[in-house]
């Protein structure tokens, strides 16, 4: 039996297909303008993938947002709140993971599971962009590269730029100021990285560290970031092998192998 799960995020989107507890096949895309579209899209392209039609499953479950008009226009059975789907996506590829850091594009969670990877405490940021993946995007464009590279450029850097504001508005001036100084972009992007990661830290105090620690969502894919949270918390993050990105489709389809399961 085929079991899927579609994640719609603010940025991106993915779907997992699941067949006999392992990851058959999956998809990620950029999302589209509606919600229902981007799930359209992304769960066709997991199915396509492996010559599979949305009949093939026996089951869908949706998450993230609109993930209750994507189960009323009829792509899933069933809708999971995406702080679940994530912890439970995230203990499935490292089962000894207790806390889960996820970093999405416009907010941050902190999620603590228990031995089954069932929901036990979360905290979540939502109100601002600091801690989450815009501000790590406003950041690489204030300096005038992507994304992607801020996490390698703080390899090369001498020093921590500290930034004293907490608000990502205020961050972007002051980044303005310190190239004005004169300050090189890999000292810039060593100190967004650790402002990145002291802003979830926060999170982190709130819900309460338990071992093992794992990321999920874009931003788990930033090193430095990564570098960053296992100083702040000394602990290590618990690495797995599945894109961090498809975590919560991977939660969602794991919780439609379980509604599946008991309809039939």
């Amino acid at each position: 039996m085929y079991f899927g799960g579609i994640d719609v995020g603010s940025l991106t989107a993915q779907a997992v297909i699941l067949k006999n507890n392992e990851i058959y096949s999956y998809g990620s895309i950029r999302v589209k303008p509606s919600p229902v579209d981007s799930a359209a899209t992304v769960l066709e392209e997991a199915l396509n993938d492996k010559g599979l039609s949305r009949e093939d499953l026996t089951f869908c479950v949706s998450t993230g947002y609109g993930r209750e008009q994507v189960q009323k226009e009829g792509l899933s059975g069933e809708n999971m709140s995406e702080i679940s789907c994530h912890g439970k996506g995230a203990h499935w590829a490292s089962p000894r993971a207790r806390t889960v850091i996820d970093i999405g594009g416009q907010d941050a969670k902190v999620i603590k599971v228990d031995s089954e990877g069932e929901l036990v405490n979360f905290v979540m940021n939502d109100k601002c962009a600091a801690g989450t993946g815009r501000f790590l995007d406003v950041m690489s464009k204030t300096l005038g590269i992507s994304v992607e590279e801020i996490g390698e450029l703080s390899s090369k850097a001498q020093q921590t730029i500290e930034m004293s504001s907490r608000c990502s508005i205020f961050c972007e001036t002051e980044v303005h100021h310190y190239l004005q100084r004169g300050a090189t972009m890999a000292d810039l992007a060593a100190g967004i990285n650790h402002a990145m990661a002291d802003r979830v830290m926060a999170l982190v105090r709130r819900v309460g560290l338990e071992k093992e620690v794992t990321m999920t969502g874009g931003v788990a894919k930033n090193v430095a970031v990564r570098k960053e949270m296992e100083k702040l918390m000394n602990a290590r993050l618990v690495s797995y092998k599945i894109d961090t990105q498809i975590a919560g489709a991977l939660g969602a389809a794991l919780f439609a192998r379980k509604f599946g399961e008991v309809k039939s």
